[in-house]
Parts: C-alpha cells; structure tokens; sequence
C-alpha cells in the first residue's frame, strides 16, 4: 500500500518529463522538481537538519520554496511557513513557540527579520535556492520522511483567540483531506492551476500545491495577484483552473468591466473557486454574467482543512457554503452543545479523519479544542437548509473579523492600539466592506490633551503606529472617534452595538 508521502511524489517518479510548475522564467518537469527537492534534502542534511526539526519558512512563492518544502518532507524535516510580511513581534512568537533549527528566507524577507532570531539563516535566492547537489558535490541522502501519521506541517494560525498556535498535520491528514476534497472537484492531471495565493496558509499551499501533485497537474505560479496576469494565465498558459479570496474576485471584475473583451479569455477555464471568507453574491451573480462561470465556494480553516463545499455538478447556491465534503460530519449546535433542529442558527461543528493532529505544544488548548467524541467546534454560526446547504450568519465571537481572506482576532488590535499615548479607549470589531469582506475598525476615546485632527489623519497615524507590530491585514482602515464606548450594566463594552451603530449585525 502506498504512504500518504508516496501520494505525494507519485507524479514525480510516474510522470517525470510532464512539467509541474512554471513562473514567468522557468519551467520544471516533475523529474526537475524531484532533483532539486533531493538537492534542498541534502543541503538541510549538511546543516545538521534530521527528522523532527522545525524549519521557518518566510519567502514569497517560487518554484525553488516548493522544492525546498518537498527536500524538507524528504528530510524529515517539520515544514514551518510564515507569512514573509510578517512584522518582528509575530515572527518572534513563532521562533519562540516552535524553536527551529533554521529559518530560510529569501533577499526581500531577510532584510526584515528582529535583531534576534535565536537560530541559523538560510537564504532561498530564487535563483538556485538551498544548495543543490551538483554544485556541492555532496552525496545523496537517503530521504527519511517522518511517518505518515506523525507532523509534518507546521501551520500557524492567525491568533483570533489570543497568541497564535502552531497547527500540526501529517502528510496523512493533508492527503486525506485534500484528496478528498480536489476529487470532488474532479481535478486530474489535465488541469492546468493558475496559483497567485500566498504559500504560508491551507487555502494556496495545502489545497494549492499538494493538490496539484496529488494529481500530477500543471501549476502556473505567481508571487502576487494581478488580474492582468489571470487572462494571460488562461489565454496563453492553458490554465483551467484559479483559486482566489474575494477580495481577488472584486478586483478582477473590476478589471473585467473595464475592458469588456476581457472576459471572452476566460472562456475556456474549467473552474473557479472561492474561500477563506465569504463572496458577495452580488459578485458572484457579476462574475457568471461576465464570463458564464459560476464560482465555487467552500470553508475550511487550519486546523480542519476544507470540510464544506459547494458541489462541482450540482446547485452552487449563492451566499452558501455548500454541502459536507465525502468523509467529513458536520453538526449545528446550541450554546449547550445540542443539535438545533430546522434553519435555526447554531455553532458549526465537524469530524473528519483528516482533521490536525493538534496544537504545537499545546496540549490543553487541543483538549478544549474538540469534544469526547472528536467533534471541532469551528466557532462560526450557521444555518442549515432543508437540503443540507449550509449557510454562514456570523461568528461566536464578535472579537474575530474576517478581512480579505484572513482571520483578525480584535484583541490583538486593541492590544496594540491601547499603548498609543493619546487613546483613552478603544474597540475593535468589524464592519462590512464590499472588497475585503469586512474593515477593521477602531472605535476610539481620545484622552483629553490629544490634539485636534481630522479622521483622515488619525486613520493614518494609528495605522503607521499600528505597522510597526502587526500585519498590514489587522491595522484599521477606518476609526471613529466617540465620546465614550457603549457598555453594559457590567462595564462589557457592547460590540454588538457599535457594530449595528456603524454599518455591520452582530
């Protein structure tokens, strides 16, 4: 029988001379691939990386960052991507947490590192990446991947809930469930992927690259988004099939409105599909207009991969995030734990076998992270349909925001913002937007002595205050001065209102 990491290479031992990835320079093969993975294995060998170690990634995507990943896997190696904008304060968390015996970077990352990281450097140049093999003459190392059901990705979330946790999955886990889920997207290896999604998170590394070398298929890799690029992809490059965020899928129709033609190169795609926060329909309804498509949703998160998904023969219903995957239970229950019966609103909460084997040394927060039976519950609040559909309504908690595909936990933000010497007080929570799905916003209480200044100027100065410690996707974009923050009887600021006062439900 073979191993989850034999799924793995499979392409790339059965189909050696099809080609596996190609940038705007390069094409590899499958063979290509497989040498410069054996190369990255060697060079981890040489400096003193074995199974279990943890290697920090942060490095924008190339084909040489998916080789290293794969030499890593051959190596035994704990793969530790890390979102390259990261500021320091998060980058430190995450050295602190996992401990690596090396962080790899490429030119643009290594220039914004902290002062001290606490391990060795390695740099990813783009070019040639981790030293290869033929340049250094050194012997081949016998691969030596971890077993199939013990850590192999390192994951971090996006600290929603307070600090964020390294979520552990197997190749067993990530094989399981994301074969199931590209299966029933009928992807094969014909497909063609065109993938412009950072490499750090599920949506564009797990689904995005070990799909497409499940299924031996063709990914066009691109370091950022531009919807220029996504016509040329299916124009040019055989593309069938991209996967984006809504806030790609906003500023591609905007593109395509703009140039009428435009949407006639999209002719020939095969599917698109849509995660990590919810699409307007309104958009969805504008891009099947434009281009006789309509966009699959579906939802998953970290630390269950993707459990839900609109069908890819069937009824893709708008605002709806589709039906369980094959293998995956999901339930809708009350604040107590129970099912809810008919449409009612409830907590959404699912089993799978390729669920995450846990948090990173953090036994108590994997506990309370599942139930007796190995039910999950996801915090999000849904509905669901006489015929399963479910549909998401809001969060358990209004402290997470949900912006342009990623997750804002407001208390991070408020953490920060209250160091600022002239706040008195602040709130963070969401509010709607039509591009990123929803804005950070700070609801402010300027001290006294603060010096009088338009909302222009005080957005600016909070966010350039704001940079300094947080990702650009969790610094407001909008603040609202108040007198004072709405509270309860019992001093609770009440989000709920001031979400309802400027422009969002509870």
């Amino acid at each position: 029988m073979t191993s989850a990491f034999g799924e793995l290479l499979r392409a790339c031992e059965e189909l050696p001379h099809r080609t596996a990835l190609q940038d705007e320079h390069r094409i590899w093969r499958f063979a290509d691939l497989l040498a410069h993975a054996h190369g990255a294995a060697s060079a981890l060998a040489a400096q003193g990386l074995g199974p279990g170690d943890r290697l920090v990634v942060l490095a924008k995507p190339s084909l040489d960052l998916v080789a290293a990943m794969l030499g890593a896997y051959l190596r035994g190696v704990v793969w530790v991507p890390v979102n390259p904008s990261a500021p320091a304060p998060e980058v430190e968390h995450i050295l602190q947490d996992c401990r690596p015996a090396l962080l790899l970077c490429d030119a643009t990352t290594r220039a914004t590192l902290p002062a001290a990281i606490g391990c060795a450097i390695a740099a990813l140049d783009g070019v040639g990446g981790l030293p290869s093999l033929q340049s250094h003459g050194e012997v081949p190392v016998t691969p030596s991947p971890v077993a199939d059901d013990e850590t192999a990705l390192l994951i971090y979330t996006s600290g929603t809930t307070g600090r964020s946790k390294g979520v552990r999955h197997s190749h067993e886990t990530v094989v399981r469930g994301i074969g199931a889920l590209t299966r029933a997207w009928e992807w094969t290896g014909d497909d063609v992927l065109s993938l412009m999604l950072p490499l750090f998170h599920v949506h564009g590394l797990c689904i995005g690259v070990h799909g497409a070398l499940l299924h031996g298929m063709k990914i066009l890799l691109r370091d950022r988004f531009d919807p220029a690029a996504v016509l040329a992809d299916f124009e040019t490059r055989g593309a069938t099939v991209f996967m984006g965020v809504p806030t790609m899928y906003t500023r591609l129709l905007r593109h395509l409105e703009s140039a009428p033609d435009a949407a006639k190169r999209l002719a020939g795609a095969r599917l698109f599909t849509c995660g990590s926060a919810a699409l307007a329909a309104a958009d969805l309804h504008r891009f099947e207009a434009l281009t006789g498509h309509r966009i699959l949703e579906r939802y998953g998160m970290s630390e269950t991969l993707i459990t839900v998904s609109n069908p890819y023969r069937g009824d893709r219903r708008a605002g709806s995030i589709g039906l369980p995957i094959p293998g995956v239970e999901t339930r809708v229950l009350d604040d107590e734990g129970a099912e809810v019966e008919g449409e009612t609103p409830g907590e959404l909460a699912v089993r799978a076998e390729a669920m995450m084997l846990g948090y990173w040394n953090n036994p108590e927060a994997t506990v309370a992270s599942f139930d007796p039976q190995g039910w999950f519950r996801t915090g999000d609040i849904v509905t669901r349909d006489e015929d399963g559909y479910l549909r998401i309504v809001g969060r358990r908690s209004v402290d997470i925001i949900k912006s342009g595909g990623f997750k804002v936990g407001a208390r991070e933000v408020e953490d920060v913002l209250r160091s600022h010497p002239e706040l008195a007080d602040i709130a963070v929570f969401g509010t709607p937007d039509a591009e990123w799905g929803e804005r950070v916003t700070a609801a402010v209480v300027l001290r006294p002595s603060a010096p009088k200044r338009s909302s222009t100027e005080l957005v600016a100065e909070l966010r350039a205050f704001a940079a300094a410690m947080l990702s650009d996707y969790k610094t407001p974009r909008r603040v609202v001065v108040l007198d004072a923050l709405p509270r309860n009887a019992l001093g609770k600021v009440q989000k709920a209102e001031l979400k309802r006062q400027f422009g969002g439900e509870p």
